[in-house]
């Protein structure tokens, strides 16, 4: 189940408040700065700094590839 557009704009990491990249298919939100994977389960972002799960490097190059193929975007910009 897709996350609510307007609750997708205002989730950031929880630990450096930067965007994240949203994986509909595989419920999850992907801080690519820190390698941190946050879990959706139940279509409740769980955005505890204890519940993140570290990214090793070929997960963190998978997620990044697979959102330059299927045009994912982080979900806000920091660009002021």
């Amino acid at each position: 189940m897709t996350l609510d557009k307007k609750l997708l704009e205002i989730l950031a990491c929880p630990i450096d408040k930067g965007p994240l990249y949203y994986f509909e298919d595989e419920d999850l939100l992907y801080n690519p700065r820190l390698h941190k994977v946050y879990k959706i389960e139940d279509e409740i972002p769980i955005m505890l700094v204890e519940s993140a799960q570290d990214a090793d490097q070929a997960e963190h190059d998978r997620l990044l590839a697979k959102a330059s193929s299927n045009g994912v975007e982080l979900n806000f910009s920091t660009q002021e």
